[in-house]
């Protein structure tokens, strides 16, 4: 789900006058999605590819198969997630994950984002399977109570800071 509407349902709950328990709940239910919150999943499963015939082999043929590189590239963040940056910084990824990383960018210009990091840091101190998604949304349970709460206070519905420029419905 993309986050505009994970903030859009958000907001509706908030508006509602739902707890913060409720909100934060309706944040989780979007983020369990394979769309958001299923990416560090699907980071991994690539890093496994990886792992069993080459970086290049399977950055390769992902390529090939047009499909996503996850991990890599954000919508927000064409010149790179500044989160992903802040936690690369504060660990030394495994030599596999390096290898990953180095290869990817290299093939595709792509830099690495907050989910890839996530997988990376969670491999680097062996933390459990589920480990980045569960930082992730917890994370993210912050931003979305500290919405809930603005939004309760102000009354009105909080838009996006974003403005649709696509083809008017007709």
């Amino acid at each position: 789900m993309p986050s505009h509407a994970l903030s859009r349902r958000l907001a509706l709950t908030a508006l509602a006058a739902a707890s913060l328990a409720a909100c934060a709940l309706a944040g989780l239910s979007a983020l369990s999605g394979p769309r958001h919150g299923g990416a560090a999943a699907a980071g991994q499963g690539l890093a496994r590819e990886a792992a069993e015939v080459g970086a290049r082999t399977a950055v390769n043929a992902r390529l090939a198969e047009d499909r996503q590189i996850p991990g890599f590239g954000h919508n927000l963040y064409p010149d790179g997630d500044p989160r992903a940056a802040a936690l690369l910084e504060r660990f030394e990824p495994d030599p596999e994950m390096a290898r990953l990383q180095a290869t990817i960018s290299a093939i595709t210009g792509l830099a690495p984002n907050v989910d890839f990091a996530l997988v990376a840091m969670a491999r680097t101190l062996r933390l459990p399977d589920d480990a980045p998604f569960a930082l992730f949304a917890v994370a993210r349970c912050a931003g979305w109570i500290a919405h809930a709460i603005e939004q309760g206070q102000g009354g009105g519905v909080i838009r996006p800071r974003a403005r649709y420029v696509g083809v008017e419905a007709g």
